[in-house]
């Protein structure tokens, strides 16, 4: 005889598995010639585990896209297997249709990929200004107008451009690590958690940031711990589980789902 709470699990794994055919659905109706598209992919770090457990996701020209979900379920894995950082066993990663499934991040620079990682993402010996040269090492004559473009973004850099990076706090190192990322002039800028170990004052300096950045036409490509200020910003969410999407619509419609609200956003958005 089945016990109550087995019962209850199978209902909810079956309610789980309507969700993600749902997301998949919706997925395949919009993703059309996405900016980047990812179908269906597997994806993972040791030989027969797999992390991405066939994961979609389209991001639009000028759009910038949310990526939340509890720990584990392989948000940052999936930068990473944009990145060609990680195995990806199975689907497809496109960047304007053109396929770039296990393309290395030198080859992905060069086609309009900017990254910003969470950790160890500035060179502290460097100051800011050999930082953000180091963005544009392969275009040095680009340096000036590129320079001016995040110097407007980031006045700070320009004042204090000759100031070391290992001197900076967390908050000014990030607005570095995303000034560089957006020397070489990228058209989608990949964030990984860029608020992670700020304080509330700087975490909200970096989104009205993000969005600057968005508003000058540079897509964006968020995963974010901070799930109500991530969605808040975001054009549309993605609410990863295990590895898939489990729910997929705009920013506001996801902070206001109760589903989403019950089962993620209580434990997510504290901050």
């Amino acid at each position: 005889m089945t016990s109550p709470l087995s019962k209850a699990k199978s209902q909810a794994e079956a309610e789980r598995e309507q969700d993600y055919a749902a997301a998949r659905e919706k997925h395949l109706s919009a993703a059309g010639d996405a900016l980047v598209r990812l179908d269906d992919v597997f994806a993972g770090y040791v030989p027969g585990v797999n992390i991405l457990n066939g994961c979609d996701l389209h991001c639009d020209e000028g759009e910038l896209v949310g990526i939340i979900g509890p720990n584990g379920a392989g948000k940052s894995t999936l930068l990473k297997a944009m990145l060609g950082m990680v195995d990806v066993r199975s689907g497809s990663i496109t960047l304007r249709g053109d396929d770039i499934t296990g393309a290395k991040a030198h080859q992905l620079v060069a086609k309009g990929v900017g990254f910003v990682p969470q950790t160890n993402n500035v060179f502290p010996r460097l100051t800011i200004e050999e930082n953000l040269q180091m963005g544009l090492y392969h275009e040095p004559k680009k340096f000036s107008e590129r320079f001016d473009y995040v110097a407007e973004l980031f006045p700070a850099l320009k004042t204090r451009r000759k100031q070391r990076a290992g001197s900076l706090s967390g908050g000014e190192r990030q607005m570095v690590a995303m000034g560089r990322a957006l020397m070489p002039n990228p058209s989608v800028l990949l964030l990984d958690e860029p608020s992670a170990g700020l304080s509330p004052a700087l975490q909200d300096e970096v989104f009205i940031r993000c969005r600057q950045i968005n508003a000058t036409g540079v897509s964006i490509i968020m995963v974010e711990q901070n799930a109500r200020r991530c969605l808040q910003i975001c054009d549309r969410g993605y609410v990863l589980d295990q590895g898939r999407n489990a729910y997929t619509a705009s920013g506001k419609d996801l902070m206001n789902d109760p589903k989403v609200i019950e089962l993620y956003l209580g434990t997510l958005a504290k901050a």
